[in-house]
């Protein structure tokens, strides 16, 4: 991967190492604009808004074998087991130097959220759908990597989702759609954004035969700002429906999704038009236009 360029940071982003990002000030509320800019396209359809917590049931999230497919990204939350003994031993000495010294833990039944989308297909378990049903849901994601860039690459970073089940034809549908639509918003910013055809990171090549799949049948594309991936749009066929038994027509339901990274947006924009709030755009009154002109063709 090509090494992100030094540049000025904006004013208002507090960088932890570990990982993680601090907003505030004008770069906070450009934060909440572009949320609400992708609110306003998610009223194309209309999509019903969702809010998740920020754990998923690990079983759960097996279903779809994730914690086979990506054990290297997943986070867990965890506890220490209440027995007072065990409890006492871990207060004698709570951190050493590398850490925090952990004692014995309490059953791990929860990964935090890998990706927003996952809670809906979740939460809509056992469905049979009369028609095709939209979903947007914003979430804290949290991934492990190798390394991190602010803005760039987080182990927590935010992410909001635009979701369709339904039919194949439906969901294929929907993201042709999505994926005219969020074109017509980078056109409207004037970001020089590209699509192309990506493998899921999520899949590791030596170990999950999906990897080749997507390699042969891409199902995942990529809109990339230089060399940053800041939003996709992702045909899952029938993995989550058939995974949660969610049907459409009595056969399990196709899903598919748009996705937006909140940090790598306001990477893209504060690149393209400077680290002064004076030069940024109106993200929400663009995402207005493009989905008026949607909407009335």
């Amino acid at each position: 991967m090509t090494p992100a360029v030094a540049r000025p940071m904006p004013a208002g982003l507090a960088w932890r190492p570990d990982g993680q990002v601090v907003l505030s000030g004008p770069l906070l509320r450009l934060a909440q604009a572009c949320d609400e800019a992708w609110t306003v396209l998610a009223g194309r359809w209309p999509a019903e808004p969702e809010d998740h917590p920020a754990m998923l049931d690990a079983e759960a999230l097996q279903a779809v074998d994730f914690l086979t497919s990506f054990p290297h990204l997943a986070t867990f939350a965890c506890g220490l087991d209440p027995a007072e003994e065990n409890l006492g031993e871990f207060t004698t000495r709570p951190l050493d130097e590398t850490g925090v010294r952990l004692t014995r833990l309490a059953p791990v039944r929860e990964v935090l959220t890998p990706a927003a989308c996952y809670h809906v297909y979740v939460h809509h378990r056992g469905e049979a759908l009369s028609g095709p049903r939209y979903v947007t849901t914003r979430n804290t994601c949290f991934r492990r990597e190798t390394h991190y860039e602010p803005l760039r690459r987080q182990w927590a970073f935010r992410m909001r989702e635009i979701v369709c089940l339904g039919d194949r034809r439906e969901v294929t549908g929907f993201l042709r759609a999505a994926t005219d639509l969020v074109t017509a918003l980078f056109r409207e910013l004037a970001l020089p954004v590209g699509w192309a055809a990506a493998t899921d990171p999520f899949f590791r090549p030596t170990r999950s035969p999906k990897y080749l799949a997507q390699r042969l049948s891409p199902t995942k594309h990529e809109a990339a700002y230089r060399d940053l991936a800041i939003a996709s749009v992702n045909l899952h066929e029938d993995t989550f429906g058939d995974a949660y038994e969610i049907t459409r027509h009595g056969r399990p339901a196709t899903t598919g999704c748009v996705a937006f990274g909140l940090e790598r947006w306001l990477y893209a924009l504060t690149d393209r038009y400077g680290p002064a709030p004076a030069g940024w755009p109106d993200v929400v009154a663009a995402a207005r236009r493009v989905t008026a002109v949607a909407v009335a063709s």
